[in-house]
């Protein structure tokens, strides 16, 4: 029993650490929280706990990894594997209708690799950088939206209304 509880407890930090380690994963679940609802106001399919169980993923996969003691290079072939990993989820949202030519959920596989590229950068204590970008991220989604409504808006009417060829 001693040796178990010995096991459990060696491997403990002390309380800063642990304060240190619990602010990056809260920052990795508001950015996550962030782009969750942005995608749920949208109605788009990968949503609030999509992201953010993304989110926290990706920075205890990063957290761990450098708690570890693995050397930076080590640590590097994590961050690949784990953008490489986020990639083929963010593939699995993305959908071409081939009777229509089209491709949708583009947007949705962007926002699930920029919420694990974020939620990295808190696991690695970059949280500044994590939600500056996220930040950035979120600007990008809604101003864009509307931009496009506006382009989108505009083109039709210009098909509906073509303009004869000059001379």
């Amino acid at each position: 029993m001693s040796s178990a509880f010995s096991e459990l407890t060696q491997t403990l930090p002390d309380a800063q650490h642990i304060v240190r380690i619990g602010m990056r994963l809260l920052v990795a679940l508001v950015i996550g929280t962030l782009v969750g609802i942005q995608r749920e106001l949208t109605h788009k399919p990968a949503g609030l706990r999509t992201h953010m169980l993304l989110a926290l993923g990706t920075a205890l996969i990063v957290i761990a990894a450098r708690e570890s003691g693995m050397s930076l290079s080590d640590l590097s072939r994590v961050i690949q594997g784990l953008v490489t990993g986020i990639g083929f989820l963010g593939g699995g949202a993305i959908l071409k209708l081939t009777a229509e030519h089209e491709i949708h959920g583009l947007t949705t596989a962007a926002g699930i690799w920029m919420t694990a590229a974020a939620s990295a950068a808190a696991g690695l204590g970059q949280i500044a950088v994590a939600l500056l970008g996220v930040c950035l991220g979120l600007l990008v989604l809604a101003a864009c939206a509307k931009l496009e409504k506006r382009l989108g808006a505009r083109a039709s009417k210009d098909a509906a209304n073509p303009k004869p060829p000059p001379g």
